[in-house]
């Protein structure tokens, strides 16, 4: 066996043994690269719930991005759907007073309507716009990051093959404004960047797609054995693999005077 085999399948069994629960993505330090929006969606979020009063976090993951908030509202509030990072979240932002309700992505918010005046969502996997425009409160706001159109699809396309223009803008922004517009929002902020990430080993690659399951949706290393091996040897030949992230932010508010 040779050593870059031995390499291979220790950066795989690494990467396998990983947890993937939350947002944390402090184990790609050192072995991926990620540019970051210039807009500081965590910042820039931390001083919209310094304003609030009552505010809802919609797919919290762990909820770390919302326990990175210096301030929360008197009323805060976070949902999720998988079950780990329910327990997750739960640990980490019952001390801050913030309540974590499990809640299917796909379901609509159990909340009644007009009960916050803030929701935010990082990353989203979709967003409900008409609930959103149900819980937010007349002049209320809602605030996201979100994954914008073939985001890190060299990657996806180095598994799965080239993707047809539906699917590479599935997430376009020009589709998150009509849909904000049609239940009602106005569109008051939106942007867009492509940012550049580099995978330093197979293993990050590995951890990522394990991670972000919507990227190779039934991503394993069973079963993509060969594709993985032969770009385990393409890092170590010719250095990084890089592809781009697509991500962009959309904020809206509810009219003063609606429903």
């Amino acid at each position: 066996m040779t050593t870059a085999r031995r390499t291979f399948e220790a950066l795989v069994a690494e990467a396998e043994a990983a947890s993937v629960d939350g947002w944390d993505f402090s184990w790609f330090e050192g072995r991926a690269t990620e540019e970051r929006p210039s807009w500081g969606y965590a910042r820039a979020m931390g001083e919209r719930l310094a304003r609030a009063s009552a505010a809802l976090d919609v797919q919290t993951g762990g909820g770390e991005v919302l326990a990175s908030a210096p301030e929360l509202p008197p009323l805060t509030v976070a949902t999720e759907g998988w079950p780990p990072n329910v327990a997750k979240a739960t640990a980490l932002l019952h001390p801050r007073g913030a309540v974590v309700v499990a809640s299917p992505e796909d379901a609509p918010l159990p909340f009644a309507a007009q009960a916050f005046d803030l929701v935010v969502s990082r990353h989203p996997v979709h967003t409900y716009w008409d609930e959103i425009a149900r819980v937010l409160r007349p002049g209320g706001t809602y605030f996201s990051q979100q994954v914008g159109p073939a985001s890190v699809f060299e990657l996806v396309e180095y598994f799965v093959g080239p993707q047809p223009d539906e699917v590479r803008n599935g997430r376009h922004p020009d589709r998150a404004l009509a849909a904000a517009e049609a239940a009602g929002l106005d569109v008051v902020d939106l942007r867009s960047e492509r940012l550049r990430i580099e995978f330093h080993d197979v293993g990050a690659v590995v951890h990522f797609l394990r991670k972000v399951i919507w990227m190779v949706p039934g991503f394993t290393v069973d079963q993509y054995l060969p594709q993985l091996r032969a770009l385990h040897e393409r890092i170590e030949t010719e250095g990084p693999f890089t592809a781009h992230s697509t991500r962009f932010l959309i904020e809206t508010r509810k009219p003063p005077h609606s429903a």
